[in-house]
């Protein structure tokens, strides 16, 4: 030990930590080099070898003397400069790009910024709806969870007399007697593939100034989650045609007061869907049924002419298996989720809008949690990043479309 005659420890504890911040500050430095360059290695290096690849390329591109696209050093992208071009899907520009982010397995391997940079490069290729692949996810999802058949709880699926169980193990069993057999739709209301063109609303920030409203009310048949404010303050940019909506009880018990008082301004909040049908999770667990219930009981009362439908728990516990295979693992899937994964049995073609739970969009500027407000959910409840990573790789197998930008 260094010392001087005092006997004071010259090489003492804050000299000592500062070193070891130096060393892993050093040590830092050379991971970051090494990576950037192993990062600028792996970029896609396109070169002007296949005149059809130029054919399929419309718009204005830049290319270096040796042959090569100049980067867009602006952005520090690890792309390069393909801005202003759009492309084929079945080029081998588009190819290659869907394959950038389906290598990604799981969210860790690459940083946020990586994958945002990925997923805007790829908005360049035109988007086109793969049958052969969407085909089997379906066949999937026929085989595991059959929403056609077991969406909603039915008379036909829900016997009168039967015992439901519910989807939480600790409530235990729902006996189906025939007051609550009569709230229940005698068969399912959707078939197989019954519509061409839906669209499934989620309520994330990336809909502020998008001007997807015509785009959305364009489909056959649209999907919102969780009673999200659709007045002429919003519609341009998430348009107001409704098929089905659901609702969170947590929102009829929190904002409404659980209907045990005044009704009808719950009532008329509904009357901004108009004929929408209404679903909701009543038998999740023993809270959520009698909320659920006074729900349709005020739509009887008010004689209204929208259906109320309950999603069935064995749906619920079918899909959530389904996704764990994919390997989302989540205390509950959102709302939304079970919503897309309905919609991809129940119609050809799905259109997602309103999905993308980051805090910032693709160009790294930063956006609301919602369109309408910047409440965060519940953390822990939903696993909301990895639901959008696995719609990704769905977009990029042609499975169905994931909106993120503005629409013309």
């Amino acid at each position: 030990m260094y010392s001087d005659p005092s006997g004071r420890d010259l090489l003492g504890n804050r000299t000592l930590f500062f070193i070891f911040i130096c060393s892993f500050a050093i040590v830092t430095l050379l991971q970051q080099i090494l990576y950037g360059k192993n990062y600028i290695k792996s970029g896609l290096h396109y070169k002007r070898e296949n005149a059809e690849e130029l054919d399929n390329m419309t718009g204005t591109y830049n290319f270096t003397d040796d042959g090569g696209q100049k980067t867009d050093s602006g952005l520090n992208s690890r792309y390069f400069e393909l801005r202003e071009a759009s492309f084929e899907y079945n080029s081998s520009t588009c190819w290659k790009l869907r394959n950038e982010i389906m290598e990604v397995k799981i969210l860790s391997m690459v940083k946020q910024s990586e994958l945002f940079d990925r997923w805007k490069t790829l908005q360049l290729c035109k988007w086109e709806l793969n049958e052969t692949a969407a085909n089997i996810f379906k066949s999937h999802l026929t085989r595991c969870c059959n929403a056609p058949v077991y969406l909603f709880t039915t008379q036909k699926n829900t016997p009168k007399g039967i015992k439901l169980k519910y989807e939480v193990d600790s409530s235990g069993f729902i006996f189906i007697d025939a007051e609550v057999f009569q709230l229940f739709p005698k068969e399912m209301p959707y078939s197989r593939s019954q519509f061409k063109k839906c669209a499934v609303i989620g309520n994330g920030g990336i809909l502020k100034n998008s001007r997807c409203g015509n785009e959305i009310d364009s489909a056959d048949f649209v999907f919102r989650c969780n009673l999200p404010p659709i007045s002429e303050k919003y519609t341009t940019d998430v348009g107001a045609k409704t098929d089905i909506v659901t609702i969170n009880p947590s929102i009829v018990t929190e904002r409404f007061q659980k209907l045990e008082k005044w009704r009808r301004p719950f009532y008329e909040v509904l009357q901004a869907y108009e004929n929408a049908s209404v679903v909701m999770p009543a038998f999740y667990n023993t809270r959520n049924t009698d909320v659920s219930f006074r729900v349709k009981y005020v739509l009887d009362d008010f004689e209204s002419q929208q259906s109320m439908f309950y999603f069935h728990p064995r749906y619920i516990e079918n899909v959530s298996r389904f996704w764990m295979r994919q390997g989302l693992r989540a205390k509950r899937l959102s709302s939304g989720l079970m919503l897309v994964t309905a919609a991809m049995e129940l119609c050809e073609e799905v259109h997602l809008y309103g999905f993308w739970s980051f805090s910032m969009d693709p160009s790294g500027f930063y956006i609301t949690h919602h369109y309408y407000d910047n409440v965060k959910p519940r953390p822990g409840f939903h696993k909301m990043t990895t639901e959008i990573f696995n719609f990704l790789h769905m977009h990029s197998k042609g499975i169905l479309q994931v909106h993120t930008g503005t629409c013309s």
